[in-house]
């Protein structure tokens, strides 16, 4: 399991969090509060080569017009948002590198039935299947 502030750090940290993050309840909270809207914009930029795509991810969490009147994420945009910062942690973990993990996340994968790994995360089930697939390359498990 990533550790939560693995994930925090993945948003923006404590600077866009507005606290630290030391556990699951302090992440837990915080997305039951709603994150800040710069949590979502740095989470998919940390993650896509050029703004552009980063906003084409950012929009399917938040439709556009709602994300640009907001200055807080709902509580649901948020478990997304870190859903994919969950996923994204999880990547850099494994990877040791966080451009091996980016080019590993946008690369369709025979083992998740030629679906892109990030945009398979945008479901808590395709989440969960990617993470299991990082954890046995990470491991060395055979699928």
């Amino acid at each position: 399991m990533i550790r939560p502030e693995k994930i925090a750090a993945v948003m923006g940290g404590p600077a866009i969090l507005g606290r630290r993050i030391r556990s699951i309840g302090d992440l837990e909270q915080s997305i039951s509060q709603g994150l800040p809207k710069r949590a979502l914009r740095l989470t998919t930029e940390r993650v896509y080569p050029t703004i552009g795509d980063a906003r084409r991810m950012m929009y399917r969490v938040v439709p556009e017009a709602t994300f640009k009147r907001r200055t807080r994420l709902s509580p649901t945009e948020s478990e997304r948002t870190e859903r994919l910062a969950r996923v994204i942690a999880a990547a850099e973990y494994a990877w040791s590198d966080r451009e091996d993990a980016r080019a590993w996340l946008l690369k369709p994968h025979p083992e998740l039935r030629k679906q892109i790994p990030l945009q398979l995360a945008m479901t808590e089930l395709g989440a969960r299947q990617v993470e299991e697939l990082l954890d046995r390359l990470f491991y060395g498990i055979p699928a």
